[in-house]
């Protein structure tokens, strides 16, 4: 097999230890925050020059909304911010933007905000960035599943006709592949509820490193690991 075949088609990412990284260094979590904001920008340049097509990263769940109103507050200052430095690193790496989760809790101008950075990348070829905000995976489903049962009562779909392709068309990643490699950072085993149904097949890696730590030699790690394993799906050992 050729190095090519080794890189993973689509990589989902969990950004975890903001927060664990900024109380190690006696310092306010939002600061946590800031700095994963800054690798992430990197990690969108490193996926592209390894080739990946498709990177999606966990970057506000459902759940958040249940942390302390300063740090959500925090949060949501950053996001404006960030939105307008990721279009410019979108732009100069080719690379084309998708949000995906419930969007209209935001405040106007940064619906407006991601709505743009959509639309001004909609064109570009080199990657798919996928960003989960205000995004949780039964949600997903459950949208999902309101806008199929609309379609079965308004006699557009046949229920005997759903197949697994049927209930991913109605999913926010219907345009994308599932993903080859999921990356956790800061050790957690667990998968907090992203990507439920994409998952099903998906290698996963854990790294201890807290996500402001994260560079392209962890990543270079992850996807190394990945090419050395023997996939298998449903028993077919697949390399």
């Amino acid at each position: 097999m050729d190095e090519q075949k080794k890189i993973p088609r689509h990589v989902a990412i969990i950004m975890d230890g903001n927060g664990r990284w900024a109380e190690r260094r006696k310092l306010p979590r939002k600061m946590g925050h800031a700095e994963g904001c800054k690798v992430l920008e990197q990690t969108v340049r490193d996926a592209a020059d390894l080739g990946i097509g498709y990177l999606t990263v966990y970057a506000f769940s459902t759940e958040n909304w249940k942390r302390s109103e300063e740090e959500v507050s925090a949060l949501m200052v950053l996001m404006g911010f960030y939105i307008k430095k990721l279009l410019k690193v979108a732009e100069e790496e080719n690379v084309r933007v998708k949000i995906i989760g419930e969007r209209s809790r935001f405040a106007p101008d940064l619906v407006k905000g991601l709505n743009k950075l959509e639309y001004e990348t909609r064109n570009n070829t080199r990657m798919v960035f996928a960003i989960a905000i205000n995004y949780g995976a039964r949600d997903e489903m459950r949208r999902g599943m309101i806008r199929m049962a609309e379609d079965v009562k308004a006699g557009k779909l046949e229920p005997t006709a759903i197949t697994e392709q049927t209930i991913g068309s109605y999913l926010d990643t219907a345009d994308m592949p599932d993903p080859d490699l999921l990356i956790r950072t800061s050790g957690e085993l667990r998968l907090s509820n992203f990507l439920l149904w994409q998952l099903a097949y998906t290698e996963i890696y854990v790294t201890d490193v807290l996500w402001p730590d994260f560079n392209k030699e962890e990543l270079q790690k992850a996807v190394d690991s990945f090419g050395k394993r023997e996939r298998r799906y449903g028993g077919r050992l697949t390399k």
